[in-house]
């Protein structure tokens, strides 16, 4: 094992012939569930599919993930390693969110199961955390040695009982670690990557304040870190400026510049955050081509299990595809 990415990359190279072609959507889209789970069977997911039903799906979904990206961080030793297992807990973070926004909202735990995918933690950890009657228990749940997202969750439940301050914390702890990775690195690519994605966060809680009419003091709900969303525009568009979105217009950012939307502004994120991590496929060395694999299973993850919940509840083509498709 090296403490760079030379091997793992070249792993990395292998593992993207994998990845499913876009017209398997585009056709997709169209099956029914029958006819899904038979064209799910000529793609590498085949292996982990053992049954005929959502549940099925799902499952094969989740083995095939870990075994394409679950097992990178032990082709690689020292800081990359470390960043690499960062990079695949954003799905820990997500998942941990959703499970606490869940229990605020009385969800089942099958509901909730719906919404995870992913991550570093064991399965009897996410079911503990599921079962677990507050959040004080899912800290109890969450008591992993090292994992960056465990004692932030214990600390920011001590020092704060507003959810939206708890999630803002979360994310302070889990950027702050993979942004002092990727300096410790030297990565360039990842550090410019990371800024855009925390430019994104600050722009779904701005706008999620805005929703909610907050009127306090928008400042304790910013993450450090981006480059193009400022403490300042932050604020304004918390105040519900939401034309302040035109100053991203000759940023990186300029497609989200019309926004005015949360649901819009989330949809237009992930796709742009999709495309700035494909740029890491054309990188030669470091932390791009990891960071591009890993985001693009995710979001392939999740789109097949869009795909399979569309045609299981015979819903509406409309009802996923401005989900599935990134315009």
């Amino acid at each position: 094992m090296t403490d760079d990415f030379g091997y793992l990359n070249a792993r990395v190279r292998a593992r993207r012939a994998e990845l499913l072609p876009e017209g398997f959507f585009q056709e997709g889209l169209n099956l029914k569930f029958a006819d899904l789970l038979s064209a799910l069977g000529d793609t590498p997911y085949a292996e982990s599919l053992s049954g005929e039903d959502l549940g099925a799906v799902d499952q094969a979904v989740a083995r095939h993930l870990n075994q394409s990206v679950g097992g990178l961080p032990g082709l690689v030793a020292g800081a990359a390693r470390d960043a690499v297992l960062a990079l695949l807990s954003r799905a820990d973070l997500i998942n941990i969110k959703t499970i606490m926004r869940a229990k605020e909202a009385g969800l089942a735990a099958e509901q909730v199961k719906d919404h995870l995918l992913g991550g570093t933690l064991p399965q009897a950890v996410i079911e503990a955390m599921i079962e677990a009657p507050d959040a004080a228990g899912m800290v109890q749940a969450l008591l992993l040695p090292g994992h960056p997202l465990s004692a932030a969750l214990k600390e920011a439940l001590q020092t704060s009982g507003d959810a939206a301050q708890v999630e803002v914390r979360l994310d302070r702890a889990y950027y702050k670690k993979l942004r002092d990775l990727a300096r410790k690195l030297g990565d360039d690519f990842l550090q410019e990557y990371l800024a855009i994605e925390i430019d994104g966060v600050n722009l779904s809680t701005a706008f999620k304040l805005a929703q909610a009419q907050y009127s306090g003091e928008a400042e304790g709900y910013f993450v450090a870190g981006g480059r193009y969303v400022g403490a300042q525009l932050f604020a304004r568009l918390a105040a519900g400026e939401s034309e302040a979105m035109e100053e991203l217009a000759d940023t990186p950012l300029a497609s989200l510049a019309q926004v005015r939307e949360l649901g819009e502004l989330e949809r237009a994120l992930r796709c742009l955050l999709l495309q700035r991590a494909a740029k890491g496929s054309f990188a030669a060395d470091g932390a791009g081509l990891v960071t591009s694999f890993i985001r693009a299973k995710e979001w392939e993850a999740a789109r097949i299990r869009l795909l399979a919940r569309r045609s299981f509840y015979n819903l509406p083509q409309a009802a996923v595809e401005r989900e599935v498709f990134c315009s």
